[in-house]
């Protein structure tokens, strides 16, 4: 009597072929499928080569294993070049910023005090050594883990300080909510919100923003010239 047939005696090379394939045409639709996937992967790595890296590359910051998004973010931020020291000038002792930046709030800081506001500038230029301090460093002591860092403080090579356009401000009258939420109850916070777009000054981190970085009332940075538009124009479309 004959036993029924198994799989096992279908013979390998037809156990191997899939149904599909075995259909007509079906070698010919798979060739054009992987024909297709060749030339969609090339390209995607010719029209959007930054993007691709920043997914399969490796982490941006030592130290960090973290990839930046497709949008170039990296825990919030946005990524920015560090300014070179020709391009820097004195505004405070041990501050520098970019030279047309440094005009600007030399005159919002001259306007400010015209009105009896005493407006201090607290932080500007920060190298991207000095951001690795503040970000691993701080970090550490507080026990704090790197999205938990990020909310207050830009991963090194992220930071807008970097670029020379950005500065923390405080009220002179009232040092203790400087770097603080409790800022925006100041007089200084209340003149910087009517007056310091007049001087190209732009809130960076307002509350609820679209990056998921902490609210940063003190921070601002110049939006007064095409290379600070060129820096920021990533972040500005971002958070429209």
């Amino acid at each position: 009597m004959a036993r029924p047939a198994s799989r096992d005696d279908i013979p390998v090379a037809r156990r191997k072929v899939s149904p599909a394939l075995r259909r007509r045409g079906g070698w010919r639709r798979a060739i054009s499928t992987a024909v297709v996937l060749v030339v969609f992967g090339a390209v995607m790595v010719v029209v959007f080569p930054e993007p691709l890296r920043r997914l399969l590359g490796p982490p941006p910051v030592k130290g960090l294993a973290v990839r930046q998004g497709l949008d170039g973010r990296l825990l919030g931020h946005f990524p920015y070049p560090e300014a070179k020291a020709a391009d820097l000038i004195e505004v405070a002792p041990g501050l520098t910023l970019r030279r047309e930046a440094a005009v600007a709030l030399r005159e919002l800081l001259q306007e400010a005090a015209a009105s009896g506001i005493d407006l201090r500038l607290l932080s500007a230029f920060r190298s991207v050594a000095l951001q690795q301090h503040l970000f691993f460093d701080v970090k550490a002591e507080r026990n704090q883990s790197a999205e938990e860092r990020a909310q207050v403080s830009a991963p090194p090579g992220f930071s807008e300080h970097s670029t020379g356009y950005a500065v923390d401000l405080g009220d002179g009258s009232r040092p203790q909510t400087n770097l603080s939420e409790s800022f925006d109850q100041t007089r200084a916070f209340a003149w910087l919100v009517k007056n310091a777009n007049r001087h190209h000054f732009q809130l960076s981190f307002p509350r609820q923003n679209r990056q998921g970085v902490s609210y940063e009332p003190w921070h601002w940075r110049f939006a007064g010239s095409a290379e600070a538009l060129k820096q920021f124009e990533a972040a500005q479309r971002f958070n429209r």
